[in-house]
């Protein structure tokens, strides 16, 4: 007599680790690379005089808010709250792609502000350090999207 098959749940599969082999692993491993760099971003816009309030102000909106929800993001994985909903993968690659473009449109404007920002050479440095980082950045979440779009 053969077993019935187990009952179908919605949860999500287990394939994701628990703890720090979270982050030694390919999708998930993205987290950290994008908070420090994001943290990076933020707190080096934060740090100079902002020559045009609006431009400096969507990149830091953007690094800041994305810096928060990847948080929460990484967070959820290590307590483990993604097991809940069975989309959780279609919801993760959908953040981080819409973040790399956001965060695309934030570091083409702080390379603007870098521009603007040449006479005084102490704004510029810390401007230019924050455009690489936004790009750096950029590049991160879209690895991460794609990476969890195709694991």
């Amino acid at each position: 007599m053969a077993s019935p098959d187990p009952p179908v749940t919605s949860y999500a599969p287990s394939d994701v680790p628990s703890g720090v082999a979270l982050l030694l692993t390919i999708p998930f491993a993205f987290f950290l690379p994008e908070l420090i760099f994001g943290f990076l971003v933020w707190t080096l816009v934060a740090a100079t005089h902002v020559v045009s309030p609006l431009l400096q102000g969507w990149v830091m909106y953007v690094s800041l808010t994305s810096f928060l929800i990847s948080l929460m993001f990484l967070l959820s994985y290590l307590f483990g709250f993604y097991k809940r909903f069975e989309s959780w993968r279609v919801l993760d690659s959908l953040y981080h792609g819409t973040t790399g473009i956001l965060y695309m449109s934030a570091a083409v404007l702080q390379v603007h502000a870098t521009i603007v920002s040449e006479l005084d050479p102490r704004i510029y440095y810390i401007n230019t350090a924050a455009s690489f980082f936004a790009f750096i950045t950029t590049l991160l979440y879209i690895l991460h999207a794609f990476s969890i779009y195709y694991h």
